[in-house]
């Protein structure tokens, strides 16, 4: 959700040298960007871990000697990374005790809390005169990446004769309150698979594989376990052959809606309005309730805004996208 910013600074910006500084595991987001000319890396468990490891990234910033620090964090931390490192304009909104460290200080808007994150990043820049340049978000694979998942899904025959690609992202970080329930997904995959004739791909990071095996498990022979099995790219480049992407609140949900891909979002705990996915051919699969959205990492009660979302509501949504695509069952 922060692409549009970076291609908002290009077209601001366009003969300027635009570096991300990004944790490792988020690095393939940018690295392919064409508006990204290099990708810094933040080794935060390593020679960047807090503490002398701060001081050491606030030096290697300062030896690039950038200009402008656009801080789409608002942590403390951030301010005072690029202040340490001399950059002479950070660019930031004034939240978290922070005023002092930027220059110039963006004031919060409350109304901007009410409304996406993506309309948030970009205010960062319009606050201060700067123009934007839409809300579509970006995200580039490799031609390697895409040739491997081709490769995939032929190898898996999970296409072919006018069958769907069909994946299901059952994880989600943060805890467990934004996640529908395995067994649903389980009998959801079992219903996508006996009515499109396929099998359904599982997605996710090496913290989910073992909730890809239950899932397994649970539905045999219906599901090819992926979770954990792939590198952050590959999992964007196996997104993109998808026909159809069922997924928690989570980041491969925009990876999904970079990638236009058709997608059931199942929404529980979470903020919808700030985070739903962007793309057009998204359907928001969620109940309301009162105690939505709580933002917790885990439901101390009955996971009601989860619990009443039931395997038929989501496969309708599943159906309805799939025969817009002209796929017949």
């Amino acid at each position: 959700m922060t692409t549009p910013v970076i291609r908002a600074l290009r077209k601001n910006y366009p003969k300027s040298h635009i570096t991300v500084l990004a944790k490792p595991w988020v690095v393939p987001v940018y690295e392919t960007n064409p508006h990204v000319n290099e990708v810094m890396v933040y080794e935060n468990a390593g020679r960047h871990k807090m503490g002398w490891g701060t001081l050491r990234l606030a030096k290697d910033i300062r030896t690039r000697k950038f200009d402008l620090a656009v801080l789409m964090q608002n942590a403390f931390e951030a301010a005072l990374l690029t202040f340490l490192a001399g950059v002479p304009e950070r660019l930031g909104y004034n939240t978290d005790g922070r005023t002092l460290l930027l220059n110039p200080a963006v004031k919060m808007d409350p109304a901007l809390k009410k409304g996406h994150l993506i309309d948030y990043y970009i205010a960062i820049l319009t606050s201060v005169g700067l123009g934007a340049d839409g809300r579509e978000l970006d995200l580039h694979l490799n031609s390697q990446d895409k040739e491997w998942a081709k490769e995939f899904i032929a190898e898996n025959g999970l296409n072919g004769y006018g069958r769907p690609v069909l994946g299901i992202n059952p994880g989600a970080t943060g805890g467990t309150a934004k996640r529908w329930f395995p067994e649903r997904y389980a009998e959801l995959a079992k219903c996508l698979a006996r009515k499109y004739d396929t099998r359904v791909i599982i997605f996710g990071g090496p913290a989910d594989h073992d909730l890809g095996e239950r899932i397994c498990f649970t539905a045999p022979g219906t599901c090819v376990n992926m979770a954990g099995k792939t590198s952050l790219s590959r999992a964007f480049a196996l997104i993109g052959t998808c026909d159809l992407f069922v997924t928690n609140d989570s980041g491969l949900m925009h990876a999904a809606a970079a990638l236009d891909v058709n997608q059931v979002a199942v929404i529980g705990s979470t903020d919808f309005m700030a985070t739903a996915p962007v793309n057009q051919n998204s359907i928001m699969v969620r109940e309301k309730v009162h105690c939505s959205p709580c933002l917790k990492k885990d439901c101390p009660t009955d996971h009601r805004c989860m619990d009443r979302i039931s395997v038929g509501k989501v496969m309708d949504a599943c159906d309805l996208l799939l025969n817009r695509e002209g796929v017949h069952a």
